[in-house]
C-alpha cells in the first residue's frame, strides 16, 4: 500500500513538475515578446525622430538657399 502510494505521489508531482515546466518557458518566451515589441517601438521612434531631422534640414537649406539669393542680389 505505500509503494503505491509513493508511485501515485511521484506520478503526480511528475504532472505538476512538467506543467511547472511548461509555465516557467511560457513566462520566458512572453518576457522575450515583450522585450522585442518594445524595442520596435523605440525603433519607430527613431524613425520619427529621423523623419523630422530631415524636415528640419529641408527647412535650413532652403532658408541658406533664400539667404544666398539675397545676397546675390545686393
Amino acid at each position: 500500500m505505500t509503494g503505491m502510494m509513493g508511485y501515485y505521489g511521484s506520478m503526480y508531482g511528475g504532472v505538476f513538475g512538467f506543467f511547472i515546466q511548461i509555465l516557467v518557458i511560457l513566462l520566458i518566451v512572453g518576457v522575450v515578446v515583450m522585450l522585442l515589441s518594445k524595442s520596435n517601438f523605440a525603433g519607430s521612434g527613431n524613425n520619427e525622430r529621423l523623419v523630422k531631422v530631415e524636415k528640419d534640414v529641408e527647412e535650413i537649406k532652403k532658408a541658406v538657399e533664400e539667404i544666398r539669393n539675397k545676397l546675390n542680389e545686393i
